[in-house]
């Protein structure tokens, strides 16, 4: 338990940014499970528009620092190229 007041409002403050943060994290999993489950199935279109709603998630992620800029970055570059082998 924190002594000083200042310390348990950065207590309260990590915790609800913690919680923001799983819940973050948890929708990027999601986003990226569904748009993998599309291109094993062969879906290309819908694919498509999953990677643009993921790739906005993955942007608006790395601007609060949820995930770092440059491993964003690589992550929507990988999953166009599997998209774009895909045929």
């Amino acid at each position: 338990m924190p002594n000083k007041k200042s310390a348990e409002r950065r207590m309260r403050n990590s915790t609800r940014k913690n919680q923001q943060n799983r819940r973050t994290k948890s929708c990027l999993k999601t986003l990226e499970n569904k748009y993998e489950a599309l291109l094993e199935t062969g879906k290309k279109a819908e694919a498509t528009t999953m990677l643009s709603q993921f790739s906005s998630a993955l942007d608006k992620a790395a601007k609060t620092g949820v995930v770092h800029r440059a491993k964003a970055d690589r992550k929507k570059s990988r999953l166009t190229l599997q998209l774009n082998k895909l045929k």
